[in-house]
């Protein structure tokens, strides 16, 4: 896999960072969701420190990750739970129905 050298800007800093070929759009528009979440958080709590500021957005973002993930995993029991529901009535209903042409 080949990889592409982008520039982005994070905090008024440039940076160099390699990506996956066709992905640098990608890349730059999450820097920049990034860098907003910065600015907002550093306006919001008065941190100035960048080093606290990056600490509580990395906990914030993985908190949100995790949040995510735990609702993805629900969502897909409960489609599991209502495959499962669907495939019985289908039975069910298959049953009553060969056992009508049955009488």
């Amino acid at each position: 896999m080949t990889t592409q050298a982008v520039e982005i800007q994070i905090l008024g800093k440039i940076m160099r960072v390699n990506c996956p070929a066709g992905q640098e759009q990608a890349l730059k528009e999450a820097a920049d969701d990034f860098d907003q979440r910065l600015h907002e958080l550093s306006e919001r709590t008065k941190v100035t420190n960048t080093e606290q500021l990056l600490t509580i957005a990395a906990l914030n973002i993985c908190y949100e990750l995790r949040a995510e993930r735990q609702q993805n995993t629900d969502d897909k029991n409960d489609m599991e739970q209502r495959i499962v529901l669907l495939q019985q009535t289908i039975e069910d209903a298959l049953l009553k129905h060969s056992a009508s042409k049955e009488a």
